[in-house]
């Protein structure tokens, strides 16, 4: 896993060498295929392991959050924040819509709604919000920040676009959730 991290972070997926990868990792071919099925099954494994991380690195941040509405703009300005990660940008962001599809049929990005949704219907059912779509409202919340992340690793200024994106999605989100 660290090996095929690695090769794909630096090289991207399409240029990472199969045979570079097993060598790093000391592993024959009929090993890596034996764990992984394939290139594919392994970039799969890896991009689960920094999906994983990246909900840790979310997680940790909504613990401290009282707030309800304000933990749902601090969610998404974490994972716009989170696109500034070169290995997420590259293996996940870049390599990751090109070699698995969209990411909205991924596991992971199935879990990132259903916390949204569960945060939002919390928000409506105690009168937080005035009653709404709730997985409507959380695919655009979740859209418009998976969209910014894409934004951020494809740009020549991540760190600018970053500021950028944050800014438009707090006002954004703020509208959304001020009724």
């Amino acid at each position: 896993m660290n090996a095929g991290r690695k090769a794909f972070a630096r090289y991207g997926y399409h240029s990472a060498s199969m045979d570079q990868l097993t060598a790093d990792a000391g592993l024959t071919r009929g090993a890596l295929y034996h764990h992984f099925g394939s290139k594919r099954g392994l970039f799969e494994a890896v991009v689960e392991q920094i999906d994983t991380e990246m909900a840790e690195r979310l997680r940790e941040t909504l613990e401290h959050s009282t707030d309800r509405k304000q933990a749902l703009l601090d969610e998404g300005i974490a994972y716009i924040q989170l696109a500034l990660d070169h290995d997420f940008q590259r293996i996940v962001l870049r390599d990751g819509p090109a070699v698995l599809g969209a990411p909205m049929h991924w596991p992971s990005q199935n879990a990132c709604l259903a916390g949204t949704m569960e945060r939002i219907q919390f928000l409506v059912d105690d009168g937080q919000i005035a009653p709404l779509d709730v997985e409507a409202a959380a695919r655009l919340l979740d859209g418009a920040v998976l969209d910014a992340a894409m934004w951020i690793a494809a740009s020549d200024d991540p760190s600018a676009v970053a500021e950028r994106a944050t800014v438009a999605f707090v006002r954004l989100a703020k509208g959304l959730i001020a009724g």
